[in-house]
């Protein structure tokens, strides 16, 4: 398990080589956000509720419903309107979760040579989108009406981007070299 690996190997190797003068100032993986766009969920309710199970299948919780906050003439949206399904994963599902991407979805991915460094944001999280949610191991593909990308954003405690890519390489996340 990722998490037992973690806080017995990788947290101590992490002080170790980033010189930091406890084990607590260590940057850990706080949470993992899951957004899940669901273009026609205003209109058609059975492609929200496929898609709240895909989502619900792929990170083993269920997922929270984020709406319009105000209304968009051009887009056709109004406020109040479903957009997107969301879930945040902490602790161990969270590292499940991460131990499942890195292991099993990512390897699938075709040409994959590596996620890219610039992914980073001036906090030092990370965003990563996979377009097509039949990647991971618990989607039926008979079921499955519509093809939709799934982002992904690993929030870490590190202010650092440096900091951050080595956490996220100590866990295993492959980068682009």
């Amino acid at each position: 398990m990722l998490l037992n690996q973690f806080n017995q190997t990788i947290k101590n190797q992490l002080w170790i080589d980033l010189g930091k003068p406890n084990l607590n100032s260590v940057p850990i993986l706080k949470k993992v956000v899951l957004n899940y766009r669901v273009k026609d969920a205003a209109s058609n309710k059975e492609a929200l509720e496929n898609a709240s199970n895909e989502i619900m299948a792929i990170a083993g919780q269920k997922p929270g419903l984020a709406s319009a906050k105000k209304s968009e003439a051009s887009f056709k949206i109004r406020k109040g309107d479903p957009l997107a399904l969301k879930v945040t994963l902490r602790g161990e599902r969270m590292y499940a979760f991460v131990e499942k991407l890195f292991n099993l979805v990512l390897p699938r991915l075709r040409d994959f040579k590596g996620l890219p460094v610039s992914a980073f944001d001036g906090q030092g999280n990370y965003n990563m989108t996979i377009k097509d949610q039949t990647y991971f191991p618990e989607i039926d593909l008979n079921k499955v009406n519509q093809i939709r990308s799934l982002q992904i954003t690993f929030v870490v405690s590190s202010t650092s981007k440096d900091n951050a890519k080595m956490l996220l390489s100590a866990l295993g996340l492959p980068f682009e070299k």
